[in-house]
């Protein structure tokens, strides 16, 4: 059987959303260069909005509850404590662990995983996609498709071969990182700012790995087909803080930049991007892994709705309509932070009056929210509705604990199946609507108020953002509406 979505890489982005199209019944195939697991992070933290849509698909108990949790966030090395923020947490988790776990997960499914192969060629038409893969014996075939994602990286084959535009920037710093097993011991994490020479980061993994990561302000780009040593590291260590470090025996080793990039559309046709493929910046903060989850569990169930032959006019379209603003956010704000951190005799007086405002709560809540995607939120519009939009359109549903017939339910267990979720916490005023013309799509979760969701009817996406939500449940049309507009 031809595969119904070919999916190049096999990250964090590409499994997940391979799970999400498994859990929709859609066949999927994930072409992944990469032999076996590399075991390599560059990734370190999941966020609290990446944490959510991992209960609501019931993975996140797979992580455990003994991982670490950051109780921190930084803007420009200006560092925020989330102790005054209740739904803001990072759980400290490298890359590789949280792709071990999705892997897993798409076994499961039944997801046709690939590795030691890599995309060579694309071409699509009408009908579908065609994609020439090199396995690892060097031997080449086809894979034909209704569509194609690519989640295979910055330096994306399928971005480059389908020929999307990547405007932006190239880099003006570069950064060494290293993950080293033999080290002199650390007291905890350490992160710090050089004036205008660059920044420091050490990083215990575990008892017996170190993450070194640097910064150069100013400095020689190295070719970009260099390969990066461990004198490398120990050289750029030293020309910011002055100390030759004693470490040997490396894991791994990268080297990263500031280049800031993001191609002007996620779709051309039969092709998308999600992840880096279609945005990059500069890694501050774990931004780049978490967007690329959330690329993937929106797009996951609508490629599914068009696929099983619901999905309305336009559900496809909304997926860059949805996540291009998000990235391009997440790429000003790094660009932001970094004109923060250098030149420090010109930004020194600025940095002086950001710590100042820092003290104001709010002012800490609106970066921490901007930094870990909390504040990510969508415009819907509904063109024929009488009434106004509700505050909590667009936004993500609470993970309340809802009390039903069935017993005491949160709201991301109602989210498992993948499908939409209409919740009536009416206690039985809402005028109804019948969601079995609906059945598979939506399910109807009955339940009593809760205080965390201020609406007595409200349909939930897949993807845990709230379509539709009104104060009384009584305007059916709208409800139907939204239904229609998301659902078929």
């Amino acid at each position: 059987m031809d595969p119904t979505v070919i999916i190049a890489g096999g990250g964090p982005t590409g499994l997940m959303l391979a799970c999400e199209l498994a859990l929709a019944n859609v066949h999927a195939v994930v072409v992944e260069k990469l032999l076996d697991p590399s075991g390599e992070s560059r990734g370190m933290g999941l966020h609290a909005r990446s944490l959510e849509t991992l209960d609501q698909r019931g993975l996140l108990e797979r992580f455990g509850d003994d991982t670490p949790v950051w109780p921190r966030a930084h803007f420009a090395l200006m560092w925020m404590d989330l102790s005054d923020f209740d739904t803001t947490f990072t759980y400290i988790v490298p890359q590789w662990r949280t792709e071990k776990i999705l892997d897993e997960r798409a076994r499961e499914l039944g997801v046709d995983l690939r590795r030691g192969e890599v995309v060579v060629a694309v071409d699509q038409d009408d009908d579908g996609v065609s994609v020439g893969v090199r396995n690892a014996a060097g031997e080449e075939y086809r894979l034909r498709g209704e569509y194609l994602v690519g989640a295979d990286g910055g330096g994306s084959t399928v971005r480059k071969l389908a020929g999307f535009d990547f405007p932006g920037t190239d880099s003006t710093y570069h950064g060494v990182l290293g993950d080293i097993e033999e080290y002199d011991a650390v007291d905890g994490i350490e992160t710090t700012l050089y004036p205008d020479k660059g920044m420091y980061a050490a990083i215990p993994l575990g008892p017996d790995v170190l993450r070194i990561m640097t910064t150069e302000f100013d400095a020689e780009l190295p070719p970009d087909d260099q390969e990066v040593t461990l004198d490398e590291l120990r050289a750029s260590v030293k020309a910011i803080t002055g100390e030759e470090p004693r470490v040997g025996k490396p894991r791994w080793l990268s080297r990263f930049g500031n280049a800031s990039r993001q191609v002007t559309a996620y779709r051309r046709g039969r092709i998308f991007l999600a992840g880096d493929a279609a945005h990059v910046h500069y890694p501050m903060g774990g931004q780049g892994l978490n967007s690329g989850i959330q690329d993937a569990v929106n797009l996951g169930w609508k490629l599914a709705a068009e696929i099983n032959g619901w999905g309305p006019p336009a559900l496809l379209d909304s997926y860059h309509a949805e996540r291009h603003p998000v990235a391009a956010r997440v790429a000003r704000n790094t660009e932001a932070q970094l004109a923060l951190l250098h030149p420090v005799g010109k930004i020194g007086p600025l940095r002086d009056l950001f710590g100042e405002l820092l003290q104001y709560k709010e002012v800490r809540r609106h970066l921490i929210e901007m930094v870990t995607g909390i504040a990510v939120a969508y415009d819907f519009e509904y063109p024929d509705r009488a009434d106004g939009p509700h505050p909590l359109e667009g936004r993500r549903i609470p993970n309340a604990t809802l009390a039903t017939s069935d017993g005491e339910r949160t709201v991301a267990e109602t989210l498992r199946a993948g499908h939409g979720v209409l919740l009536d916490l009416s206690g039985g005023d809402a005028e109804s609507v019948d969601v079995s013309n609906w059945a598979g799509r939506v399910d109807l979760v009955r339940a009593r108020p809760v205080e965390e969701i201020d609406a007595a009817v409200a349909l939930v996406r897949p993807d845990g953002y709230i379509a539709y939500a009104h104060g009384d449940g009584s305007d059916p049309e709208g409800l139907e509406l939204a239904l229609k507009t998301w659902f078929g």
